[in-house]
């Protein structure tokens, strides 16, 4: 009987380790996984300036609009840039209202997407593209979206439709809120300031480099 218990004792204690051996295993497998998943968006996102120099593909060669492209057609700036300290253009369809509610918006130019998010609250769906024109990186910002059609970390030819217009869950009238940056490493930001520092005039911007 007395070895009858250690024998039951001693095989608890084995199948038990084992057990723990193969969760450890598990884990170890998950973590490296992860790691690698990891790795290759840090990769990604470092080498990007480096392919939008590189590969004639991606190069931006001249910017459209980015609503009724390519010269806007349908639309109007409702309210323009440094306009009541804004940072952008608000582009709205000609019937006024919810009108434009779920129209397309396009890339206004040839570039890689460094982000597809929700921000919440006065911003909502936010995509934003980093562009290399003329030896220069731009950003291009387009906020209150209704869907959005793209990803992070893809790239992306001028005119593809990115998303659609939308009112940010009703908190304004449907418009796409459109920001062009000379400094692709700001933040968010609020979307009006009297510094405009790292901010372009979008209208003047496109206007002055079509292809």
């Amino acid at each position: 009987m007395k070895y009858l218990v250690i024998y039951c004792l001693l095989s608890l204690v084995f199948w038990s380790c084992k057990d723990q051996s193969k969760a450890n295993e598990t884990i170890s497998s998950k973590l490296k996984e992860t790691s690698i998943d990891t790795l290759s968006t840090f990769q990604e996102k470092a080498n990007y300036k480096t392919r939008l120099k590189e590969d004639s593909t991606f190069i931006a060669k001249g910017f459209d609009f980015p609503v009724g492209k390519p010269n806007a057609n349908g639309y109007y700036n409702a309210q323009k840039f440094k306009e009541n300290n804004h940072l952008g253009d608000d582009w709205n369809g000609l019937g006024g209202g919810n009108s434009d509610l779920g129209d397309p918006i396009y890339s206004i130019a040839n570039g890689y997407i460094s982000e597809a998010k929700d921000y919440k609250g006065g911003w909502g769906n936010v995509i934003r593209i980093v562009h290399f024109y003329n030896n220069k990186f731009y950003e291009s910002l387009y906020a209150h979206c209704d869907s959005m059609l793209v990803s992070p970390n893809q790239f992306i030819k001028k005119g593809e439709q990115i998303a659609t217009i939308g009112n940010c869950n009703g908190t304004y009238y449907a418009h796409l809120h459109l920001e062009i940056r000379n400094d692709v490493d700001l933040d968010i930001g609020d979307g009006y300031s009297t510094d405009t520092t790292g901010y372009l005039n979008p209208t003047d911007f496109i206007k002055k480099n079509r292809n």
